[in-house]
């Protein structure tokens, strides 16, 4: 448990060390995904290998 608690935050700190190192990037407000996207697949594989 502690050594996923330990991925999520190392994953965490990228993806903001990223967002930061991006000064162009402008943040969406919309709810929903662009058409086409495959979110949803990424994201249930992505929470099926923390079980």
């Amino acid at each position: 448990m502690l050594e996923k608690l330990l991925q999520a935050a190392i994953i965490t700190f990228l993806l903001h060390l990223i967002v930061g190192l991006n000064t162009n990037t402008t943040m969406s407000t919309k709810a929903a995904p662009p058409s086409g996207t495959a979110l949803t697949p990424v994201a249930s594989s992505f929470l099926r290998s923390l079980e």
